[in-house]
Formats: structure tokens, sequence, C-alpha cells
């Protein structure tokens, strides 16, 4: 007598249900490979920290105006990879926010930050603070934006 027997329709119900349970945790559990960095996509790595936590960022692609101070904050380890964020205050104000490193090993992680890493940049420049809101589908990088961000402005004294 045949495993799948006609005559036995629940046995056939279990073995497939089992065998498409099966299927989809393979699926689920494969990883994407990690696609090539881009040049124009990658973060640049940022110098080592000081005692402190955070440093003076000598040279960076804009060069400061004059009396303008850039502090890069801490290095911020979330559950995707590494969050770390630059500042440049001027006269008391934050001029410009710049993530140097964040996730990028794979394209999901260059797609949720390609959104994320922009929409967090406005809303510090806007608050003029690290008290942001978060991105939807970023809740990682945005955590650990706004604790590297918190650093910088603490360390900068402002």
């Amino acid at each position: 007598m045949h495993a799948l027997n006609k005559n036995r329709p629940f046995r056939r119900i279990v073995l497939a249900s089992a065998a498409t349970v099966s299927g989809m945790v393979l699926l689920l559990s494969l990883k994407p490979h990690a696609a090539p960095a881009l040049a124009a996509g990658t973060p640049v790595p940022a110098p080592a920290p000081t005692s402190s936590g955070s440093s003076v960022s000598p040279g960076s692609t804009k060069a400061p105006a004059a009396g303008a101070r850039t502090v890069t904050g801490d290095t911020v380890q979330t559950r995707w990879g590494p969050v770390r964020v630059r500042v440049t205050i001027q006269s008391g104000k934050l001029t410009d926010v710049t993530a140097v490193t964040y996730p990028t090993e794979n394209p999901r992680d260059q797609e949720i930050n390609g959104y994320a890493i922009p929409q967090l940049r406005r809303e510090a420049l806007a608050a003029q603070s690290a008290d942001i809101d978060m991105v939807s589908g970023a809740t990682y990088t945005s955590t650990g934006y706004k604790q590297s961000l918190q650093s910088a402005l603490d360390s900068a004294g402002g």
C-alpha cells in the first residue's frame, strides 16, 4: 500500500503541509549576497576616536567656514552595522550633519539607508538637536544616528 493512498486523505494533507512549511522556512532563511560596494554610496571611514570618544575631523569634502567646528560622534553599533555622524557647528548653530558610517552591506541596507539618512539629516538640521523623529522602516539606523548625533553635539558643547 502506498503512503499517499487515496483512502488516507489526512496523511496527504499532513505531508503537503509539512512540505510547504519546510519550503517556506528554507526560503525565508536565505540571506542575500553582499553586493559589491558602490564608489559613490560607500561611506568614508571615520578617523579613530580620541580619548573622549569623538574626534575633530580636519578633512572633509566641504571646507568648513571660518569659526566652524566639525566634530565626529561616537560609533554606535546597531543590529545591521555601525552608524557614525559628523556635525559642523558655526556660531552655536548646527549647519551640517553627515552620516560618515552606516550599514551598506547589501542592497536592502542601501535602499533603506538611501532613504533614511537624508531624512534624518533634514530632521536634525530643522530641530538643531538630536531630538528627532525615527524613520519608519529604519529603526536601527535611526537609533544609531540619534545616539551618534547626540555624542557629537555633547563633544562640541552644543
